[in-house]
């Protein structure tokens, strides 16, 4: 979750390398030894807001494994580093476990709370946008929790996702129904084109 009519439109290009990054930033794979401070930023965010659903913080060792699970499925986990510290870190996940689903993938980004507003998530998010079309998928959803969510469903739809849905009162959280809005975007060709044969992660 981020902290269907328009997805058969013709794809959005690729999000341009234009976007200027902060002085000193670097976006990278994440590692093992980032996870303290991912989860840290995921514990703000598990504690303070309804971007995610999770109401425990997971510990630095389940991130890692979380971490480590993402990877083997050759998906992309991503990390900002500005001076020398993590601000913030995105991934994606596969949409749904069926078969039938193993072109459609699901964005996820947390940004330390200090970051919130600078442009980092719309660089962040870029980058996973363009490492995500270099393999086999198709589609990418955002699950956002709120339609009061604006800065999540503008820095979406600024990457070109579209609106597709939403359901009302799924989650409860802080003593509050929780809508949750789906955007998506078309990665690559999407689905102008039949995808390559592949037959998904291996089990």
């Amino acid at each position: 979750m981020t902290s269907a009519k328009g997805a058969q439109a013709s794809p959005p290009s690729s999000p341009k390398t234009s976007i200027q990054p902060q002085a000193g930033l670097e976006i990278r794979d994440a590692r093992p030894e980032d996870m303290e401070q991912i989860q840290r930023i995921y514990a703000h965010h598990v504690q303070h807001s309804i971007a995610t659903f999770e109401e425990i913080p997971p510990s630095v060792q389940e991130m890692q494994e979380r971490l480590a699970k993402t990877m083997a499925l050759g998906l992309p986990y991503l990390a900002a580093i500005l001076d020398g510290k993590v601000a913030g870190y995105c991934y994606a996940t596969l949409y749904r476990p069926r078969a039938a689903y193993r072109y459609t993938l699901e964005d996820s980004i947390y940004l330390a709370p200090a970051q919130s507003g600078k442009g980092l998530g719309k660089v962040l998010l870029a980058e996973l946008i363009r490492r995500c079309e270099q393999g086999p998928w198709r589609q990418m959803v955002a699950v956002i929790a709120g339609h009061d969510n604006r800065g999540s469903i503008a820095l979406h739809r600024n990457l070109g996702f579209a609106y597709v849905g939403s359901q009302p009162a799924t989650g409860y959280k802080f003593n509050q129904w929780i809508d949750v809005v789906f955007m998506q975007r078309a990665l690559g060709p999407g689905a102008d084109t039949p995808p390559e044969p592949w037959q998904g992660p291996p089990a």
